[in-house]
């Protein structure tokens, strides 16, 4: 049996793919998914039933944290062996978070490579720097087989001058400082589906929307604008995330409260979002259970900020013709579809509740202005689709 491996991880969580290969093509067999992996370490693996077949949680006590991704990705390999001992892996595909503006396209993992992903840190240090130390992981466990890099960011990289730039001094925007748009193997996935679904390319903004969450106008099958920006901070106020926010903000902190650049950070990634709004929770089935009015309070801004980022993409590709919500909110939550659609009659949309409440793919009515589909994205199937091309 040959397969591909995906890897996606985080700080303190791994996410892992094993996807069998025959005749050019590729069908997933695994699923695993490792948390907390900095404390009390889980390990569950998941077949393509959605079965779990192993759930369990490895002593990681002993391993030091700089040592945790490789320790996880052993772990995978070691279950592997036991699980499918004639597996024999022909590729290791990566999400990388960022490839700053020079990759547009999946890149095969070297030295050179690596050393230029590592000058990218400074623009994503949350999620760079782990991305790089799987790779490495990777590259210790496995050392001749071939790694392919797939970033975050390629699908935005033709967005023009005017989407990508700031109004700041341009020595700045020529020294990296500007948009670059995230969550691009989401979005790539997403429109290979609609290809098979459409005879012609429409005017389509697709909404991933989860505790990361963002939107992308595509038109013509390409990026052409989305709502994150430098950061993965930008854009849709997010589980602790805090979207758009006003500079002049950050200033006032720095000076009022005497916040540290550290403490900037926090409150910007992990204290803001839905969680800061709320109090409660960066968990949108949370704050649906709970009767708080703050919880309701922090639904109905993402929902607002999301019809407002609606407005903004279809300006950018002046008309929208289709809509399609992704991610695990997107796919999962139909009140919180239903919200942003019922503020989006303006552009002729209209849509069935029925159909809505059992997340059909297509959810709009027949004498609807704009298409709107329910589509569920799969990242790791986009990088293994990548690792398949080039090797």
């Amino acid at each position: 049996m040959h397969t591909i491996l995906t890897v996606n991880g985080g700080s303190s969580s791994l996410k892992c793919a094993l996807f069998e290969l025959k005749n050019e093509t590729f069908s997933l067999l695994y699923n695993f998914k490792l948390g907390n992996i900095l404390n009390d370490a889980s390990f569950k693996a998941i077949d393509k039933t959605g079965t779990v077949v192993e759930n369990s949680t490895p002593d990681f006590s002993e391993i030091p944290a700089e040592g945790r991704h490789q320790a996880c990705l052993n772990a995978v390999l070691t279950w592997l062996e036991h699980t499918l001992p004639n597996n024999t892996l022909k590729a290791i595909g990566h999400r990388v978070v960022h490839g700053g503006s020079t990759f547009d396209e999946p890149q095969l993992i070297d030295d050179r490579l690596i050393e230029q992903l590592s000058a990218l840190i400074p623009l994503a240090p949350l999620h760079q720097p782990f991305n790089l130390k799987l790779i490495e992981a990777c590259r210790a466990l496995a050392p001749k087989l071939p790694q392919v890099a797939c970033f975050d960011t390629m699908f935005h990289s033709n967005q023009s001058a005017l989407e990508q730039n700031y109004a700041i001094p341009r020595k700045y925007t020529e020294e990296g400082v500007h948009r670059y748009g995230f969550h691009g193997l989401s979005y790539e996935f997403i429109q290979r589906q609609l290809d098979q679904l459409e005879e012609m390319p429409l005017n389509t903004v697709v909404c991933h929307l989860g505790a990361g969450a963002s939107m992308c106008a595509i038109k013509d099958g390409k990026s052409i604008a989305s709502s994150m920006g430098f950061t993965a901070v930008d854009g849709l106020p997010m589980g602790s995330r805090c979207g758009n926010l006003d500079p002049g903000v950050l200033l006032y902190l720095q000076r009022h409260y005497h916040m540290t650049t550290d403490e900037l950070e926090a409150f910007i990634y992990k204290k803001s979002g839905w969680l800061g709004v709320s109090g409660i929770s960066s968990d949108m089935l949370q704050l649906h259970q709970s009767n708080q009015a703050e919880a309701e309070e922090a639904i109905e801004m993402f929902c607002y900020r999301a019809a407002l980022e609606i407005g903004r993409l279809s300006a950018a590709l002046e008309g929208l013709e289709q809509l399609v919500f992704t991610g695990g909110v997107g796919e999962n939550d139909a009140d919180v579809r239903q919200r942003i659609l019922r503020r989006c009659h303006w552009l002729g949309l209209t849509y069935s509740e029925e159909a809505n409440q059992s997340s059909e793919c297509l959810i709009s009515t027949p004498d609807s202005n704009v298409k709107v589909r329910v589509i569920p994205t799969n990242e790791e199937a986009m990088i293994a689709t990548h690792a398949l091309e080039l090797t």
